[in-house]
């Protein structure tokens, strides 16, 4: 009889394809095709058993780390959140086009959390009194909602999602501080766990609130933040909030383009004037420069209401200048490369820089009266580099390094928070000072997108011929594979041989065997694709000589193992992954 514990593919289900659809494919295309999701609707996934396997080991790597490492409380928090606390967070109106709200039948309005902030300090106000109670961290991992204007690239942009999202309170803005600098050395060891080389980037809080943030970034050329980082420091940042030093200069003054962007309201069409070519200082080598290498984020800071996901802002400018009674505005935003006088040129009403290859206004609007706007600094009074870092650039924190400048993709964020939730909702605590006062708990908060990290793995490891899962995280680590006249008894002698494998990476060892009845070359062809990081198999050689052969496609190994090396040779390769 075979062991109840014995784990085989004929007992599982997932609907493996064969044939890819045409064209390249990609990850995400991968995960549909090795039986891992199936879409349901944009944006909306079902998770199939080997997509479950793959989530849940990622979830219980992160719970194990926030439990053992940080002493947080698990919870799960309810889906569903009250429009009336967001309303009261000040974040309802802000972030209203990414929510699904809905009424229940007393018109009492609701929303499909994308996060939690305002439900667990409104928990914790009830409960926690003194600063006795605390520190307190909770954490939970659960689906999250966001209504996407665009859902794209699979689980990396979608409209439901699972997060791990951690919750801290500390009496004090140095315990908290200290708070955030425990979480941030756990990611990076979740992270080194999974064996992913994540960036850990200084980051803009954005809606979130607080001033002090991390962004962690697996590079990918499908990413769509920019992450820039030193050769000689330890110097990472976001792109939104990196800085270089300037080491280049406009060619020529007259040599420039013209980037048009417009704000949500549609009142104000946004021109960005840049140098169409550079030299740079260092090394006198030429850049050419176009729309592409727009600085959006430096914009922002000039019109923090910019659309930034319009592409062509031309047609809906028209619309609202059509339109008889507007109050519309023309900014023009200057780089710091162009000379004073160019500014000077463009705030008169007709331009005077002769052979003006582009117009100041992109229709002739002679009648219409329009209110312009000309500057070249930011609201800080810094002068606008509206370029972005490109590689080569000199850091701005040594005196030597230079800037790597790269896509990549977020898979977590850690933000210290201050008083920005627990101000607003009431979350305070008695201090037993002299006054005895009721202040504000001191917040920080920390998320890990769960299914985005497996549509990041995917993506970053996808190669021809399928899937590659890091082994702490792969549905399976090992899958036995038998021929055709093996016995099934000596796969399960193998079976068991393996899980002899002992040491620090025997928690990763998950063995499952293939019995389906297909042939082998279908089988190794089917374990390629879903990506089990260790195939053994039992033909030829097994007949002929008892000997096993082990592939591990990522580290490019294929050899032939006696059944007593096994063990270490499973070891020493499951160490490696």
């Amino acid at each position: 009889m075979i062991p109840p514990a014995l784990a085989r593919l004929s007992r599982a289900w997932f609907p493996t394809k064969k044939r890819p659809a045409s064209g390249v494919e990609n990850g995400h295309a991968k995960l549909i095709r090795a039986g891992f999701l199936r879409p349901s609707h944009a944006g909306i996934f079902h998770m199939l058993p080997l997509g479950r396997r793959v989530q849940s080991k990622l979830e219980e790597l992160v719970a194990r780390h926030m439990e053992h490492l940080l002493s947080a409380s698990r919870v799960s928090l309810s889906a569903v959140s009250s429009q009336s606390l967001w309303d009261k967070s000040g974040r309802l109106e802000n972030t209203a086009s990414e929510l699904f709200k809905f009424s229940d039948r007393k018109g009492v309005g609701y929303l499909l959390a994308p996060t939690h902030e305002e439900e667990i300090t409104t928990l914790v106000a009830q409960t926690v009194k003194t600063s006795k109670d605390l520190p307190l961290r909770l954490f939970q991992i659960t689906p999250k909602y966001r209504d996407e204007f665009r859902p794209r690239h699979g689980l990396l942009r979608g409209r439901e999602f699972v997060m791990k999202d951690l919750y801290t309170f500390d009496s004090s803005i140095e315990s908290a501080l200290e708070t955030y600098s425990d979480v941030r050395q756990v990611y990076s060891r979740i992270f080194e766990e999974m064996k992913l080389p994540v960036l850990a980037a200084k980051a803009c809080s954005g809606n979130m609130g607080g001033n002090l943030s991390h962004e962690y970034h697996l590079p990918t050329p499908l990413g769509e933040d920019h992450v820039v980082s030193c050769d000689r420091c330890d110097y990472v940042a976001n792109e939104e909030v990196a800085g270089s030093v300037l080491s280049d200069q406009a060619v020529s003054n007259t040599a420039f383009q013209v980037w048009r962007g417009i704000t949500k309201d549609r009142t104000k069409l946004v021109n960005v004037w840049y140098p169409k070519q550079t030299k740079l200082l260092d090394g006198g080598e030429l850049r050419e420069y176009t729309d592409l290498d727009i600085n959006i984020a430096e914009v922002k800071s000039v019109i923090p209401d910019l659309d930034a996901g319009v592409e062509d802002a031309l047609p809906l400018w028209s619309a609202v200048t059509a339109a008889d009674g507007m109050a519309v505005e023309l900014v023009n935003i200057v780089d710091c490369r162009l000379p004073p006088s160019f500014s000077e040129s463009l705030a008169g009403t007709q331009p005077t820089i002769s052979s003006w290859p582009v117009q100041l206004r992109p229709r002739k609007e002679t009648l219409l009266s329009i209110s312009v706007q000309t500057t070249s600094h930011n609201n800080s009074g810094k002068p606008l580099n509206l370029i972005r870092i490109h590689t080569g650039d000199k850091c701005p924190s040594c005196t030597s390094g230079h800037l790597k400048a790269e896509r990549a993709m977020e898979l977590g964020h850690t933000f210290y928070l201050g008083t920005r939730y627990s101000e607003a909702l009431g979350a305070t605590m008695l201090v037993p000072n002299g006054e005895r006062q009721n202040v504000p708990m001191q917040m920080g908060c920390y998320g890990i997108g769960i299914s985005r990290i497996i549509g990041a793995v995917a993506e970053l490891m996808v190669d021809e011929r399928g899937l590659n899962w890091p082994v702490a995280i792969a549905p399976y680590s090992c899958v036995i594979v038998t021929g055709t006249g093996v016995d099934e008894q000596d796969a399960v002698e193998v079976y068991r041989q393996i899980n002899q494998v002992g040491g620090v990476d025997a928690k990763y060892l998950d063995v499952v065997l293939d019995d389906r009845q297909k042939t082998l070359p279908w089988k190794l062809m089917d374990a390629d694709l879903v990506g089990f990081p260790v195939i053994v198999t039992l033909g030829r050689e097994w007949l002929s000589a008892k000997r096993l052969e082990v592939q591990c496609r990522r580290l490019g190994v294929k050899q032939a193992v006696e059944m007593a090396e096994l063990p270490q040779v499973i070891a020493k390769l499951h160490a490696d992954l």
